[in-house]
């Protein structure tokens, strides 16, 4: 089912803020995921332990089916957190063709951040920002 949400990127903050925007709206996580349970990739260096015990993503149902999502942004990975670009509206909409037709049409006269792809989590996924510098996020289940 098609849905959107908001994504937040923190600076090493991610799960503090979870853990509080838990305990003000109540519920459980429906996506718990730290930077150490991603895949191994030939040839990388290894991980520093700061950024593998960071949340690559969670995401917490607050209100009305709605879904608050985040991960932390760690420098050393190419991020500069700051208010402003700390934030995506994200769209999972019912298919892989309709994904691909609003990626296409929010990103033209704007920039694509990542290519949409097919995802080690399973999800077909891509960010971009459209000519007003609003960022959007895409990712839905392959």
């Amino acid at each position: 089912m098609a849905s959107v949400g908001i994504y937040l990127n923190f600076s090493n903050q991610a799960e503090e803020a979870f853990h509080f925007y838990k305990s003000v709206f109540g519920g459980e996580f429906s996506a718990f995921t730290r930077f150490s349970d991603m895949p191994s990739q030939e040839g990388a260096p290894p991980m520093p332990e700061e950024v593998a015990k960071g949340i690559l993503h969670v995401a917490l149902p607050i209100l009305g089916g709605f879904q608050l999502m985040g991960s932390d942004a760690p420098e050393s990975m190419g991020f500069n957190v700051h208010f402003g670009n700390n934030n995506y509206i994200c769209l999972t909409p019912d298919s892989k063709e309709e994904t691909k037709r609003l990626f296409e049409g929010l990103s033209a006269g704007g920039k694509v951040e990542q290519e949409l792809q097919d995802t080690f989590w399973g999800s077909y996924f891509g960010t971009c920002f459209d000519k007003f510098g609003v960022q959007w996020m895409f990712d839905i289940a392959n």
